[in-house]
């Protein structure tokens, strides 16, 4: 039987040779030096050869205990070789299965039941949050502790309702990965309680009196800042929509506006497809629930700017480095806060504004259902509201609906330049 010596001390010689060691395990030594632990036994009344490893990263002890479970198949009847192969496909096929892989094909699958919005933050949080850390690992070597790294990475941020997403889109891809044969189990389903909780949710900061937005719009107005950031926000402030509505808003959901002159356009009309708004799923493919968005002067005005920048591409506000990607969702609120807004107005805060001054002014001068136009113009669908009567709504009150819009915009921005002359524009 051979020592540790005798393997350490055998160099190359004019040919390959081998130093046997015991039950047909030998090392084969070849003419470059190279080393390796081999095992010849017989199996079906063949004789065959197995290579157990290389030395020095396989030491002669180890080499014995690889012989051993090899013989210990040969007496279960088994090829020692045939099992290598097999276990050498299934750690490829385990390779080729990793959670970034499985995840881009459970993307795949899902991305077109979503809005281009929500498919860009699903993709976009795996990308930054989880890939890095655990893109690259067999998905099947993932556990508990593993995931619940990932998460708290996030969380020590405080980002802590971003932790409680990105799990639940991190389980998504395990279940689909069962479902595929990948994986056993959901390691990520079991640890939602060893996350801290989501903090109760706190109304949006806004202010709601015109003297304060009209005092913001003067200030962020004289900042520093790119065009049509600053067009994008008196946008998002005449129309009240949501912000992710017009990140992604593309120049065909606009209609009625004459782009080659500067005459009125009464009939100016921004309709939303019902894919793109905040409604249940089966409700997104029904066209009936489309949102119709009345324009006044001013908001006509910021587009026919905005036309200059960016209407030879798709989208009216896209990314500063993309024209067919939307504006950052951070690009506003950063803005914003610049601007000493922080914990004041977010983004989102415009609907908050609208809602308080324009029911306040309905109360003072309005008519009688005025609070119910408001709501349907900021898209809400009342609790008991069936399908088809909320399709109707959404439609409804068209006249009075613009008559609203024009007294806000006029209320918001009729003390203000056109949006050429805020910007500094020669005029033609």
């Amino acid at each position: 039987m051979l020592t540790e010596l005798t393997v350490k001390n055998a160099k190359s010689k004019d040919k390959d040779y081998k130093l046997s060691d015991s039950e047909g395990l030998y090392l084969y030594v070849t003419k470059s030096g190279h080393r390796s632990w081999r095992m010849k036994y017989r199996f079906a009344g063949k004789e065959r050869r197995l290579v157990l490893g290389s030395y020095p990263d396989l030491s002669l002890k180890a080499a014995r205990d690889r012989k051993i479970a090899a013989r210990k198949l040969l007496t279960e009847g088994r090829d020692p070789g045939l099992e290598a192969q097999k276990a050498k496909v299934e750690r490829a096929i385990a390779a080729g299965n990793t959670f970034e892989a499985l995840a881009r094909g459970w993307y795949d699958l899902q991305e077109s039941r979503w809005t281009p919005i929500h498919a860009g933050d699903v993709i976009s949080s795996l990308e930054k949050e989880v890939f890095p850390w655990i893109g690259k690992l067999p998905i099947r070597e993932i556990d508990e502790p593993l995931v619940l790294s990932v998460l708290r990475k996030i969380e020590k941020r405080g980002a802590i309702e971003t932790a409680h997403r990105v799990r639940q889109r991190i389980s998504a891809v395990f279940v689909h990965a069962i479902a595929e044969g990948a994986a056993a189990r959901d390691p990520a389903g079991v640890v939602t309680k060893a996350l801290r909780p989501v903090p109760r949710a706190r109304k949006r900061p806004a202010l709601v009196s015109i003297d304060a937005l009209h005092d913001m719009i003067r200030k962020t107005e004289a900042e520093p800042a790119s065009p049509l950031t600053k067009l994008a926000s008196r946008f998002l402030a005449l129309t009240a929509q949501r912000p992710g509505m017009i990140r992604a808003l593309p120049w065909t959901e606009i209609e009625n506006v004459d782009w080659s002159n500067e005459e009125p356009c009464p009939d100016a009309l921004w309709r939303v497809p019902a894919a793109r708004m905040k409604l249940m799923l089966e409700l997104k493919h029904d066209d009936g629930f489309e949102h119709l968005v009345p324009l006044s002067a001013e908001a006509v005005a910021v587009l026919r700017a905005v036309h200059v920048l960016t209407g030879r591409g798709p989208l009216i506000f896209p990314s500063n480095r993309n024209a067919r990607v939307p504006m950052s969702e951070n690009t506003l609120s950063y803005f914003y806060n610049r601007c000493g807004y922080q914990g004041r107005h977010v983004p989102h805060g415009w609907r908050a504004s609208f809602s308080t001054i324009m029911n306040e002014w309905a109360e003072r001068g309005g008519t009688p259902g005025d609070r119910h136009v408001i709501d349907l113009m900021l898209a809400h669908i009342p609790e008991g509201v069936s399908g088809s009567e909320g399709a109707y709504n959404r439609a409804a009150y068209l006249k009075r609906r613009r008559e609203i819009i024009d007294v806000w915009g006029s209320m918001l921005l009729g003390i203000f330049p056109e949006p050429a002359k805020m910007l500094g524009w020669p005029s033609r």
